[in-house]
């Protein structure tokens, strides 16, 4: 098990610490998930996300060699930007959903997850032009993410000035503290947020200040799950994984197939399953795993992910329909537990719609 540079930090503040991805993660605080989550919604919150791996790629051909292994182009996206992208194999299944910084006319900063480090690397080394350098950053990189409605206000209290915070989806180098940053204006909860990249060691001392900031708390995997959840964002792993593609998993409008790429071909083959969400009759979540009726009692897909919403005051559930089962909103469907029936209806993703990752800051 590895530990990031903040495990002193989570356990002085009697953080619950659990396994995750080879990492060892704090799921929670003493004020408990659901406090860290509300919190989120209404103000800001600090989550240690040091476990993401990152890559730096760069040289001649890098930028056209990315081209051809995402679903997305990188050819065209400028400089500044950040852009959700996927890592596919050939039948245009999922091996890693990322985050692509482009940070130099030839260079890329690739963030992705956890769990898919290795398999990325040699994807990438097997997969890029021999000119093409690559980087595994992952254990030199601290990264904190400054979530909720109130994170700007955090980090102009701690001397960033309003035009130095990047717009949705880019970044900006800062000095924050002292020490200089990648900021970019991106996270995983739906909310106004920012991920804070810095050296290794410089983390525990970003961590303490920004705790030191008014109105800001830790929060836990367990509270980034409900957030993420509420906000229709997949887990992959959970959600996705390699025997998913991009537009099975609802990002259809993402993919730029008017270009080569590795996968395209599984693409063309048209989408086997639907992401779709479902509103829970209750505060009874369903369970990854769980199977999908119909109101008729036929099976017609799986369920990715569930839990109680705690901005809805409802349980919510994210799941595979597959092709050929109706999917239209408001279509009812249940899942079977062993002495009981989760029952509800199908619905667009978010759940929570009223969040503020998109905001226009003053």
């Amino acid at each position: 098990m590895l530990d990031t540079p903040l495990k002193t930090e989570h356990l002085r503040l009697r953080a619950r610490m659990v396994p995750f991805a080879g990492w060892t993660m704090p799921v929670q605080y003493p004020e408990g998930i659901r406090q860290e989550h509300e919190h989120t919604r209404t103000r800001a919150s600090v989550f240690d996300t040091c476990h993401m791996s990152e890559f730096r790629i760069s040289g001649p051909g890098a930028v056209s060699g990315l081209d051809r292994l995402m679903a997305r182009s990188t050819e065209d996206q400028l400089q500044g930007s950040c852009r959700y992208n996927f890592l596919m194999n050939e039948r245009g299944g999922v091996l890693d959903d990322l985050i692509l910084y482009r940070v130099g006319e030839d260079e890329s900063l690739v963030v992705g997850n956890a769990g898919t480090r290795t398999s990325d690397l040699v994807w990438f080394k097997e997969s890029l032009p021999g000119s093409v350098r690559i980087l595994d950053e992952t254990m030199s990189t601290g990264k904190i993410d400054l979530q909720g409605p109130l994170s700007a206000e955090v980090l102009k209290n701690a001397g960033l000035e309003s035009d130095s915070l990047p717009g949705y989806f880019r970044w900006k180098w800062v000095t924050l503290f002292g020490q200089k940053a990648l900021l970019s204006r991106t996270g995983y909860t739906g909310e106004l947020g920012f991920e804070i990249y810095i050296p290794w060691a410089r983390t525990p001392e970003i961590w303490t200040r920004l705790l030191e900031q008014p109105g800001v708390l830790p929060a836990g995997l367990g509270a980034r799950d409900t957030l993420r959840l509420e906000a229709g964002l997949p887990l992959y792993g959970q959600d996705m994984d390699a025997n998913t593609t991009p537009v099975e998993a609802g990002f259809e409008a993402m993919v730029q197939m008017d270009r080569s790429f590795i996968g395209r071909e599984g693409l063309l083959a048209g989408p086997k399953k639907f992401f779709v969400g479902i509103r829970l009759n209750g505060r009874r979540a369903a369970r990854h795993g769980m199977e999908v009726y119909s109101n008729e009692g036929q099976p017609i897909g799986q369920v990715t992910s569930g839990s109680f919403a705690p901005s809805l005051g409802y349980a919510v559930a994210m799941a595979y329909i597959r092709d050929g089962a109706t999917r239209t909103e408001g279509t009812p469907v249940f899942m079977n537990e062993p002495n009981s029936v989760l029952s509800g209806q199908i619905t667009g993703l978010p759940f929570y719609k009223t969040g503020t990752a998109r905001m226009k800051l003053p």
